[in-house]
């Protein structure tokens, strides 16, 4: 199936709010993060979720499938993931910055509209930054 297909057969989840994307891409590098993301997005209806710690990885990943959604932690263990974000926005690819600093985290001008979640965030907060498209 040709990944425009399959993005317009995602169903609307149960209570009739907007579609969420079937494929995400966590880039997180604390396992216990990345597995609560993981758990909640299942729950909200995803049905493929990717993880991966470091650029390299995120970099090959979107490579060997373009997902339709991505959570991209600022601060990796010793890069950020700004490069990452700089190929998915090329590719169209919505996404948010995840971030347990606050707004004096240095996000590049180019990325500076761009939305962001605050660690920890509640499950009504990821499940709304999963309905952006674009920006």
């Amino acid at each position: 199936m040709q990944p425009s297909i399959a993005r317009t057969m995602i169903p609307a989840s149960p209570d009739g709010s907007a579609d969420i994307p079937a494929d995400v891409l966590i880039v997180e590098d604390d396992p216990i993060i990345a597995i609560d993301f993981e758990d909640r997005l299942l729950g909200f209806g995803v049905r493929s979720v990717r993880t991966v710690g470091s650029v390299a990885q995120a970099l090959d990943a979107i490579a060997a499938r373009a997902p339709d959604f991505a959570l991209l932690d600022v601060e990796l263990i010793r890069e950020k993931s700004f490069a990452i974000a700089e190929r998915l926005a090329a590719l169209d690819i919505p996404f948010v910055f995840v971030t347990g600093y606050g707004a004096e985290t240095g996000i590049p001008a180019q990325f500076a509209g761009r939305p962001r979640l605050q660690k920890p965030c509640s499950s009504d907060a990821l499940e709304a930054a999963l309905q952006i498209r674009g920006g």
